[in-house]
């Protein structure tokens, strides 16, 4: 190791060197005494030797107890109040370069997200090319995205690939009891960095959740959390700004589930996180390759297709997928099974949408009226809806609700024109006609499919134009807050009243073709039902066998 090294040890690693030279100068003057001790008792006449023997264990216990009482009190008050920082390294967790060891091939589900990475990667490598064109290297990579989407395994990518040092932090470590931990401890964390990057030629700071110390700047309202965090914010802004100082190849990286607009406008700007990486969640595509992906880390059937998984797993994360895999392999080992079959798989999809199954009892009379009313749903949705597909209905209580009917799309649909909402206001109305046709009354069971429908049948007025009147305009985009803090819409009565009349004229346009759709299929609705009481639950392939029965086949394959 050259000089220069030895001085780069000696800053990272000062205080052990200190603690170990003075634990073995303590050490070597214990066994000097023993021997002094030693020899002093063998000159001692035989008299004061059996004196000596006699008092040697109890002051000997003593000695002991003593030196670890004082022991510990020195070493406590030594690394954290004079060599470790003071109060700012009280309850952290000591960063060290993490063994992250994730390859490039293990970040699978993100394929177009890899690629714009894969540039930042090859620019942090490459820093001779990109001096020659006269470019910088790259200093704060933003990942922003929901939550399981892959933005941590990516960042360990980024560094295995790059290989340098790997300094991993949560925002919420630089948030403490006392004003000015969170300070101290950034600081820390950019001087271990520094020191890293000289003996290792770079290092990647990754700070997860940064949403935590990256908000806006807040007046402080008492007891210094404003100053705090306002302060904790600025020491960030401050080290990304001396790594301009000196060329020494520290990457930032970090990451939020929040909208970037939500961060502080002087950490998104431009000279701080240079390349901002934008992490959705997978496409039909890069679901398959997730399930793929999962599968061979375990025993399952070869019949499994991961084309129909995928398609069925639509709005998962990785997160999502890699639970529900795991789940399925639990379930295959109750079920004793040697490989997760389908059916593994399917009951662990139950479980990480629909949630575990309740224990809630239900008398004969309320399964017969949640039969219909789940059977109001699944029909109306099978018949009715442009784009999804009914894949499971239920009657056996989870979770919150007592039955349930699962549909979903082949894919995202990203703009929804108006056959699309009518279509999830009739779905949610099935449920009342069903049990109005059946029993001639409704139950309380409604008020939740009501309030989405009305939800629903609002904003196609008052957002997006859909009434029949023809007012067009987002009238909440006309809203204003008076001097108490209250908002108001700044709409007159008379367009509320017309508003609220095309809201109502959509929601009985709905109904009224929901009820002549049930009754026309009253034989339909009888047998779902009953099938529905016989079953407990139906599957896919179950209720597309329903359906044909009545001659109800879809015209399009969407197969689950």
């Amino acid at each position: 190791m050259t000089n220069s090294n030895w001085k780069k040890y000696w800053k990272l690693h000062w205080i052990k060197i200190i603690v170990g030279l003075v634990g073995l100068a303590l050490f070597s003057i214990l066994v000097y005494l023993l021997v002094v001790g030693m020899k002093s008792f063998v000159e001692l006449e035989s008299f004061y030797k059996k004196m000596t023997l006699a008092s040697i264990p109890l002051q000997l216990f003593l000695g002991i107890i003593t030196a670890f009482i004082f022991a510990g009190i020195y070493t406590f008050f030594s690394f954290y109040f004079f060599y470790g920082g003071g109060m700012a390294k009280l309850g952290q967790k000591k960063v060290k370069p993490a063994d992250v060891n994730v390859k490039w091939t293990d970040v699978v589900g993100m394929e177009s997200v890899k690629k714009e990475v894969w540039e930042a990667i090859n620019l942090i490598r490459d820093r001779a090319q990109l001096k020659r064109v006269g470019g910088k290297i790259i200093k704060g990579i933003l990942m922003v995205g929901p939550p399981g989407c892959g933005k941590t395994y990516l960042a360990k990518a980024i560094a295995t690939e790059t290989g340098l040092p790997f300094l991993p932090a949560v925002g919420s470590e630089f948030v403490g009891m006392f004003v000015g931990i969170g300070t101290a401890r950034m600081k820390s964390l950019f001087k271990e960095a520094r020191i890293l990057a000289d003996l290792n030629g770079g290092c990647i700071i990754f700070i997860d959740e940064i949403d935590s110390i990256g908000r806006h700047r807040m007046a402080d309202s008492g007891g210094g959390a404003g100053l705090d965090h306002n302060a904790t914010i600025n020491q960030l802004l401050t080290e990304m700004d001396g790594l301009r100082q000196v060329e020494n190849n520290i990457i930032i990286i970090a990451a939020t589930n929040v909208r970037e607009d939500e961060l502080d406008s002087a950490l998104t700007r431009a000279g701080r996180f240079e390349r901002k990486i934008y992490i959705a969640r997978p496409r039909l595509h890069d679901r398959e390759k997730l399930f793929e992906y999962y599968l061979k880390k375990v025993k399952y059937e070869a019949l499994i297709d991961t084309k129909l998984l995928a398609r069925r797993a639509l709005g998962f994360s990785p997160a999502d997928i890699s639970s529900m895999v795991g789940e399925a392999s639990l379930i295959a080992v109750r079920n004793r099974h040697e490989r997760i079959t389908y059916k593994d798989l399917s009951e662990a999809y139950d479980r990480v949408v629909f949630g575990l199954k309740s224990e809630v009892f239900l008398s004969d009379e309320e399964k017969v009226w949640i039969a219909y009313h789940e059977a109001g749903h699944a029909i109306i949705g099978y018949l009715t809806h442009p784009t999804d597909d009914v894949i499971k209905a239920s009657i056996i209580p989870r979770k919150d609700f007592l039955g349930v009917v699962g549909h979903r799309p082949k894919e995202e649909v990203n703009v929804a024109p108006k056959e699309y909402w009518l279509a999830n206001i009739k779905i949610s109305l099935g449920s009342y006609a069903a049990e109005k046709i059946k029993f001639g009354t409704t139950g309380s069971g409604v008020s939740s499919d009501f309030e989405h429908a009305l939800l629903t049948a609002h904003n196609m007025v008052w957002l997006w134009g859909m009434g029949e009147s023809g007012m067009l305009g987002n009238f909440y985009s006309l809203a204003l807050e008076d001097a108490y803090g209250r908002t108001e819409l700044n709409v007159s009565d008379a367009m509320k009243q017309k508003l609220e009349e095309d809201t109502q004229k959509i929601l009985r346009y709905c109904l009224k073709d929901v009820e002549e759709i049930l009754t026309r299929e009253k034989e339909l609705l009888e047998y779902f039902a009953q099938e529905l009481l016989k079953k407990g639950e139906l599957e896919y392939d179950e209720i597309v066998e329903i359906f044909k029965k009545y001659g109800k086949e879809r015209p399009q394959d969407r197969s689950l």
